[in-house]
């Protein structure tokens, strides 16, 4: 029985003692995750509100549901499956589309001597990213999120998305082959 997880204590063991009744344990948890999944939802939903209210209802409902979780699995593809599920759903009841990645959060570094050439660089690649990805289709953009982004393999990236190892492989190649067409495209 774990007592006080250490930061070397697995998401697994946790959910082992959460499945044994020791609900408290499901904090850490949440705090492992909550800013993982509010980065996620960045990449579905534009406002605030509704990421927080997606990622709040994920841990609800993996919460209400853990003792469904096979704890000789790993944990992270588990929840962002529950969270990916929740953010598409959030998607359709609001009838709107994929909005566009926040790429300031994503390659938002402040090095105290940047140059203006190469903020000048930055931007110009923020906008390249911008221009392809808003193009590409939403089974490509996701995956491309899962695996560049929240650094999914490509077997968790099927666990989520519920598909075939070789059907992950296949996206990945064509969202990039996709990427790169609409970055050329660019004047």
């Amino acid at each position: 029985m774990v007592e006080k997880p250490t930061p070397e204590t697995s998401d697994e063991a946790i959910a082992v003692e959460v499945q044994l009744g020791n609900a408290d344990l499901f904090g850490v948890l949440v705090e492992r995750y909550e800013q993982k999944l509010l980065r996620y939802g960045r990449k579905y939903l534009s406002r605030r509100e509704d990421i927080e209210d997606m990622v709040q209802d994920t841990f609800i409902s993996a919460y209400r549901n853990i003792q469904s979780f096979n704890t000789s699995l790993r944990f992270s593809p588990w929840i962002y499956r529950i969270a990916h599920n929740a953010f598409v759903n959030a998607l359709r009841k609001n009838d709107r589309g994929l909005v566009l990645m926040d790429f300031d959060t994503l390659l938002s570094y402040h090095v105290k001597d940047e140059t203006v050439e190469t903020e000048r660089d930055v931007a110009e690649l923020r906008s390249m990213l911008d221009h392809g990805l808003e193009k590409l289709p939403a089974k490509y953009r996701e995956v491309l999120v899962l695996h560049y982004f929240e650094d999914l393999s490509y077997k968790d990236i099927g666990d989520v998305l519920k598909i075939p190892l070789g059907t992950v492989s296949i996206r990945i190649k064509r969202a990039k082959e996709e990427l790169r067409k609409y970055i050329h495209e660019l004047p």
